[in-house]
C-alpha cells in the first residue's frame, strides 16, 4: 500500500460506520467489473443490492421504469 493510500484509509477508519459503509460501496462499484453479471456470487449481488439501496435513500432519481423495463426487455431478448 502506498503512503497516500495508507493515509487515506487511516483517515477512512476514523468515520462513522455508516460513512465508512457508503465509502466501501462507491469504492467497491467503482472497479471495472471482473465477471459477468451472470457469474456473480451471492456476496457481490448483496453489495451491489446495499449501493443501489445507499444511493436511492441518499435521493438519487435512479432509471425510470419504463427505460428500465426497456433494458430487461432487450437483455431478455438475446437470450
Amino acid at each position: 500500500m502506498t503512503d497516500v493510500a495508507a493515509r487515506l484509509f487511516a483517515e477512512a477508519l476514523a468515520l462513522p460506520d455508516a460513512q465508512r459503509a457508503d465509502l466501501a460501496a462507491e469504492l467497491f462499484a467503482s472497479l471495472p467489473p471482473t465477471t459477468s453479471a451472470e457469474a456473480r456470487s451471492e456476496d457481490e449481488w448483496l453489495a451491489e443490492i446495499e449501493r443501489r439501496s445507499r444511493a436511492a435513500l441518499a435521493g438519487s432519481p435512479g432509471i425510470p421504469w419504463g427505460e428500465a423495463k426497456a433494458e430487461i426487455q432487450r437483455r431478455l431478448g438475446k437470450i
